[in-house]
């Protein structure tokens, strides 16, 4: 492991997705993961403690569908976890920072915003149109 600088964060004149780069993102990929499973089992037990026998009809509707919401965030983040890891996955292979389509570099400004792009800006927004297209035929 490198030990990174407190204030490190990558940079466009450096050397793409060198050491120090890689580190710096599967760290970020790492903390958001913890961070996530925390929250998890936080709610995990905040809804084995909730109890459902609430006597009022509007009391105990209200319960369930905090539950149901709660349950369907909870989900979101499962498949972020999986994307996370698939992320930690691509640093370990030597393809974490470059298209799937195209192998183009994504970019590190792009990275640092969202740590699980897959897709350079163009293919991405190719993606995107696509997917309106086929929208709009449906």
């Amino acid at each position: 492991m490198i030990e990174l600088p407190k204030d490190y964060r990558p940079s466009e004149k450096e050397e793409y997705m060198n050491e120090m780069q890689l580190e710096y993102f599967k760290q970020k990929l790492i903390d958001w993961r913890r961070n996530l499973l925390r929250g998890m089992a936080r709610a995990l037990t905040d809804l084995q403690e909730t109890e459902l026998r609430e006597a009022d009809v509007n009391d105990r509707a209200t319960k369930e569908i905090e539950q149901a919401l709660a349950l369907k965030a909870r989900d979101r983040d499962r498949q972020l976890i999986a994307k996370i890891n698939a992320a930690l996955d691509r640093i370990e292979d030597g393809t974490y920072g470059y298209c799937l389509e195209t192998g183009d570099p994504i970019g590190v400004y792009r990275l640092e915003a969202q740590p699980t792009a897959t897709l350079c800006i163009e293919a991405q927004e190719q993606h995107e149109r696509r997917q309106k297209t086929q929208v709009t035929r449906d």
